[in-house]
């Protein structure tokens, strides 16, 4: 009864042990990447052995003699052998081949069934194809692609035959420290595959076609070989001598290579102030480098001409440094005589430059305003055209090394006294007492007064005028009782008999004297009163320091008054 199964696991097991044993002992031989855990390296040899169980599903139409074809189906195959290797082109790619076995029961010489189900379903696999894996420390996965040949047995005991077939799956490999890291467990591997065998049209032994998708679950263990870890780093030493130089001494930076392949190339560069070369060898040109310390940073690439450095062990990098020490800087002092002068007067300005190390000295002078000149240790400054007040004054020496000191010192400009400030003039009133009909309008006896402002602004055009008006206490309790009753009723014309004022006479100013009515400002005020006050303001005074008190009128709400007359009266005869 078991005779398929043990046939079946006695060949697996014959084979696992080959493979297993001189793979095993080639591993403890590989030193390569010892202690190396596959995170760190990867193999370049994966052999795989293992137990799998296959799961096809399908059916072959065999013929009858009595004419018509009967289904026959496959059966789940529980014990089988799968062998693999894999030769890997770098890290994560690699061809592998594969040959597997599963077969449930067999077929005596005479055509009867020794098998267990009845039937003889066997499959052989040979296939290659490509791997690719992801190794990630401790756990490997990785997925396939296979082309296959196949050897498929029917299920009705046809006989043996060849077709094509197709694997496509994945899996993951635990690895283990056993054998300095060579020897992992595949914790499963899942395989879809296809298989296609064509039996032939005969009845005996039977025919048919079988187009066969097929589950394939396995387990065992992998050996690694050989090992695809990267070489030696470059690496770089980088020096400078002199480590320490004034300035315009060079310096010579050297940087030396370990590691190098002699068959690749090796491309030297550096980095930093002043450095210049391409070899092995560079030089820094300190000439216009200040004082401190400086880093330069020196890089090796090794590879083929025009690939160097397309690998991580192929670069290499280091720094050098170096100190400018700077020389003593000069000193100076300066002074001004006199050091008070008036508007375009002169002073003389001496200045005295000590170099520590006896350097030739050059002189050169500035001034925040007016000029000076003079290039030794004496100059001259002109105050014309420059401000009244302090002016800054800068001697400044330097040495043939580029070394600078500078000192200050002050002119001070007198300022003339000030013109006399202009303030606002009062001009003539305007009353507005007499026409108790029209307590607003510009009458004939206010005209006299407008006149002679109109005058006063054509003869002083940079000057302006200011009209401030009034209104008594009777007034004003009129203006409060129409502003209630608006906030009220939102209809009611508010009568403000200030500003009116103010603005009828400025409106006569402009309409019949053609005064420009930029130049007339209206304003009011609290004085109780029923008068127009006339104010000229010239060119430089402030209105509202001279005159406070005032509020500016607001001319979009307060328009002019037509100068309408009173309608005649009409005198009625007594009967």
């Amino acid at each position: 009864m078991y005779g398929g199964v043990l046939k079946s696991a006695s060949r697996v097991l014959s084979l696992a042990l080959l493979i297993s044993a001189p793979v095993a002992l080639a591993a403890q031989a590989t030193t390569s990447a010892k202690g190396a855990s596959s995170d760190q390296y990867a193999s370049k040899f994966d052999i795989f052995a293992g137990f799998s169980y296959l799961a096809p599903k399908g059916t072959v139409d065999i013929p009858q003699a009595s004419g018509g074809t009967v289904p026959y189906s496959y059966d789940a195959v529980n014990v089988g052998g799968l062998f693999s290797g894999a030769y890997y082109f770098n890290r994560y790619v690699g061809a592998q081949a594969e040959f597997a076995e599963h077969e449930w029961g067999g077929q005596s010489s005479n055509g009867s069934n020794i098998g267990t189900h009845g039937n003889d379903d066997g499959f052989l696999t040979l296939g290659g194809g490509i791997i690719f894996r992801f190794p990630t420390g401790d756990i490997t996965p990785f997925v396939h692609g296979l082309v296959d040949a196949e050897q498929v047995e029917g299920p009705d005991f046809n006989a043996a035959k060849w077709g094509p077939g197709l694997t496509v799956g994945g899996g993951m490999d635990y690895e283990t420290p056993l054998f300095d890291h060579h020897l992992a467990i595949r914790l499963f591997q899942a395989d879809y595959e296809y298989m296609h065998a064509d039996f032939g049209p005969q009845v005996n032994p039977p025919g048919g076609r079988a187009n066969i998708n097929a589950a394939r679950l396995s387990t065992g263990f992998v050996i690694h070989l050989g090992s695809i870890a990267p070489p030696p780093p470059v690496t770089l030493s980088c020096s400078a001598n002199p480590d320490s130089v004034y300035p315009g001494t060079d310096v010579t930076i050297t940087s030396t290579a370990g590691n190098l392949n002699p068959k690749m190339n090796a491309v030297y560069s550096y980095s930093g102030s002043g450095v210049q070369g391409n070899g092995a060898t560079a030089t820094v040109n300190t000439s216009s480098l200040a004082p401190g310390t400086y880093t330069i940073q020196c890089g090796v690439k090794e590879g083929k001409k025009g690939k160097e450095g397309e690998k991580a062990w192929e670069n290499g990098s280091a720094t050098a440094t170096f100190t400018v020490k700077p020389f003593e800087p000069p000193t100076i002092s300066c002074s001004a005589d006199p050091t008070t002068i008036k508007p375009g007067d002169t002073s003389t300005i001496t200045a005295s430059g000590v170099s520590p190390q006896n350097l030739p000295l050059t002189y050169s002078y500035s001034a925040s305003a007016g000029t000076i000149t003079g290039n030794g240790t004496t100059a001259v400054f002109s105050s014309s055209g420059a401000p009244t007040g302090a002016v800054g004054i800068t001697c400044k020496v330097s040495d043939d090394k580029g070394n600078t000191a500078s000192a200050d010192t002050t002119v001070t400009i007198e300022a003339p006294p000030p013109p006399p400030q202009p303030h606002t003039q009062a001009l003539c009133s305007i009353s507005f007492t007499t026409d108790k009909r029209r307590p607003t309008r510009v009458d004939n006896e206010a005209k006299a007064c407008l006149d002679q402002v109109a005058i006063d602004l054509q003869q002083q055009p940079d000057a302006k005028a200011v009209l401030v008006g009034e209104s008594d206490a009777h007034e004003k309790d009129i203006t409060s009782r129409e502003e209630k009753y608006q906030e009220r009723h939102h209809r009611a014309h508010v009568m403000y008999f200030a500003g009116q004022r103010a603005v009828n006479a400025k409106d006569y100013l402009v309409t019949q004297k053609g005064i420009d009515p930029s130049r007339i400002s209206t304003a009011t005020t609290d004085t109780d009163g029923q008068l127009v006050q006339d104010y000229l303001v010239p060119s430089g005074a402030n209105f509202d320091q001279d005159v406070p008190g005032t509020t500016p009128v607001n001319e979009s709400e307060i328009k002019p008054q037509k100068r309408i007359p009173l309608p005649e009266r009409h005198h009625h005869r007594a009967h």
